[in-house]
């Protein structure tokens, strides 16, 4: 698919997304991909293979939304979410990225025909086409961040990086409400430089406010980094419990990664 395809943007930014993971990972050696990395001693094959197994749930709910449910109880007979990816996806080495690949490219040809309002189901509440498909990028960019990391390359962002800063910001109390806890005020102001250079600003002008750099806020919205180990200037008791366990992804509470262990170079 490309840019001139009548698709919504986010499908397009999904699958240039996964492209360039591919970039990086398509000429790695089996030592390499076969590497613990800093995000929970994953390898690179642990990371392509959730990546994969995860698009094949979300193309479900558009060809089979009646076999969704079926994962989870999959799951709970596995053991663990880690176990049923490794069962259902047995494909290693350059035959997993090539699976990978396929159905990357195979989703944005179909969710290409989407109205990007409809609603799918998923193994939470249902979710728009538009939604889902930021979700699918999002995946990529945090999960890739941890290879990206591995091998000590600094990315080059582009501004549908702004899919990610959106999700953030609209997850703002889902990061306390997940924690059993109420949103301590309004989300804080925003002012994030783009990859691009332009300024991202959302949210209303107060005492609490966020600036920075929009990459090194989606790191932390996505846990690939602690708040310390970024340049974000964060003012105010409201921006600073917000930054403190940012959460953009669904499930339970997670805890963002200690001072120092994620980042380039960082090993599992």
């Amino acid at each position: 698919m490309t840019q001139t395809d009548a698709a919504f943007q986010q499908v397009i930014d999904f699958a240039d997304e996964a492209r360039a993971l591919h970039q990086l990972v398509g000429g790695l050696s089996v030592a390499e991909l076969t590497a613990p990395t800093a995000f929970k001693g994953w390898t690179g094959e642990d990371i392509i293979r959730h990546l994969h197994f995860w698009n094949g749930a979300a193309d479900l709910s558009v060809t089979d939304p009646d076999a969704l449910p079926a994962i989870m109880s999959d799951m709970a007979a596995a053991g663990s979410m880690w176990q049923l990816e490794q069962a259902a996806v047995p494909q290693t080495g350059a035959d997993l990225i090539g699976v990978w690949m396929a159905r990357v490219e195979t989703m944005a040809e179909r969710w290409a025909r989407l109205d990007p309002k409809t609603r799918l189901p998923w193994v939470g509440p249902t979710m728009s086409a538009r939604s889902s498909m930021t979700a699918r990028q999002m995946e990529h960019w945090a999960h890739g961040q941890a290879l990206y990391d591995l091998m000590g390359v600094e990315r080059g962002d582009t501004d549908r990086l702004k899919n990610i800063v959106v999700l953030g910001v609209n997850t703002y109390s889902w990061t306390f409400q997940v924690r059993g806890q109420s949103a301590p005020g309004p989300m804080p102001r925003l002012n994030l430089t783009a990859p691009s250079g332009g300024v991202w600003t959302f949210g209303e002008t107060g005492a609490d406010r966020i600036a920075g750099n929009a990459t090194e806020f989606c790191q932390v919205v996505t846990q690939t980094r602690n708040i310390k180990d970024t340049a974000l200037a964060v003012e105010g008791p409201v921006a600073e419990a917000w930054m403190k366990n940012a959460q953009c992804f669904a499930g339970g509470p997670e805890t963002p990664p200690a001072p120092g262990v994620r980042g380039l170079g960082k090993t599992g």
